[in-house]
């Protein structure tokens, strides 16, 4: 349904309206013409409802609320209802508090609400279409006014229902106390995360790693970061962790990377030509950048082979290691095999010696020196 298909019976309320005033000007009052400007009324309050509220639970309410509103305006018990909530009241300190304020402080804050949600949607795509805002500024201009949008709705909706906002000054001051211990922690993600935004280490769309763990920055949240790994795994990692603890960054100031692959090669083997191969691998890889160049360098003798340390450079951490690293390691195997090169597995030695322990019944072992020629 569009405002279109409601045009016309918002015109015929108006003029039923305008009839039921006219009436009541000249001492005439006629019952039919007040019971349907009431049901008009809540039927074309239900029908912009349904235009611009799509979530089913508020549409349900608010036109159930229209419903029972016409009716008592119907029945004549609506100044009784208004009469009733008014006098369902408490007291708060010097603050009066009744049912009736709290039914048209949540009507006037609902509102408010919607309309600031609309606005807010109308500017948050007006600065996410900005190119002069980096991502970490975007982020943090939308998240600061959402904030300020939603503290205006709750000052108009208090202001409207008439209560002075001075009264809660002791009352907010006791609930601060509480939040303070209460949700520390909650408020210090919420703090890191205005840190983070500010001081732009860490943005949407950087790789980060932490601990074992790394990969992409998929958003940052009010209470945490969404990090998407290559595993299609979401890490929602608390914001306060992200500054207390250890953080690599592997896209701060640049997406260059260096990864390191060791490589063993048996002592037989040729080493240069080795060398020679495993550049000659790295520069078949399209990723593997040719600038800063691969090198190969001799890392250790290790007990079964010559160790070779191949290092390279990738300029798009977010899209993985292993589909790098594979491809390489793939390309020195069959390189090696073509060029007689070996590839080592663990050996060891083992030497025995004769003994000249007794066995379980006392013989000397063969091979074993006897006692005399061992006391000799």
């Amino acid at each position: 349904m569009t405002l279109g298909k409601v045009a016309y019976p918002i015109l015929w309320v108006a003029v039923q309206w305008l009839i039921v005033l006219l009436m009541s000007e000249f001492g005439m009052r006629h019952a039919a013409i007040g019971v349907v400007s009431s049901l008009l009324t809540a039927w074309i309050v239900i029908s912009i409802v349904t235009v611009f509220i799509t979530n089913p639970l508020w549409s349900t309410i608010i036109a159930v609320s229209a419903w029972i509103v016409a009716a008592l305006s119907i029945l004549g018990w609506l100044d009784r209802a208004v009469a009733l909530l008014d006098s369902a009241s408490f007291s708060l300190g010097q603050l009066n508090i009744s049912a009736l304020i709290v039914v048209k402080g949540t009507i006037a804050l609902g509102v408010l609400l919607w309309i600031t949600a609309i606005a807010g949607q109308v500017i948050e795509g007006r600065i996410q279409s900005s190119a002069n805002l980096t991502p970490s500024i975007q982020v943090l201009a939308t998240k600061l006014m959402h904030i300020g949008l939603a503290v205006i709705a709750f000052v108009f909706a208090l202001s409207i229902v008439g209560i002075d906002l001075t009264a809660f000054a002791v009352l907010g001051g006791a609930i601060g106390v509480g939040l303070g211990f209460g949700l520390q922690k909650i408020f210090a993600n919420l703090v890191s995360g205005f840190i983070l935004l500010l001081d732009k280490s860490i943005k949407p769309g950087d790789v980060i790693a932490i601990a074992d763990d790394y990969g992409r920055v998929d958003s940052l949240g009010a209470r945490y970061v969404s990090v998407l790994t290559r595993d299609g795994i979401e890490h929602l990692i608390p914001n306060e962790e992200l500054i207390t603890t250890r953080v690599e960054n592997w896209s701060y100031s640049n997406d260059l990377l260096r990864l390191r692959k060791t490589i063993g090669i048996h002592y037989k083997s040729d080493v240069r030509k080795a060398i020679e191969l495993c550049l000659q691998a790295a520069d078949e890889i399209p990723r593997i950048l040719k600038d800063p160049m691969p090198v190969c360098y001799v890392q250790d003798f290790a007990d079964s082979s010559v160790n070779l340390e191949v290092r390279f450079w990738i300029n798009d951490p977010v899209n993985g290691r292993a589909n790098v690293i594979g491809p390489l390691l793939l390309g020195i195997w069959d390189k090696f095999h073509e060029h007689g090169i070996e590839i080592p597995y663990p050996q060891r030695d083992l030497h025995l010696r004769s003994s000249n322990l007794p066995s379980a019944d006392g013989a000397i072992l063969p091979g074993s020196p006897s006692a005399s020629e061992a006391a000799a």
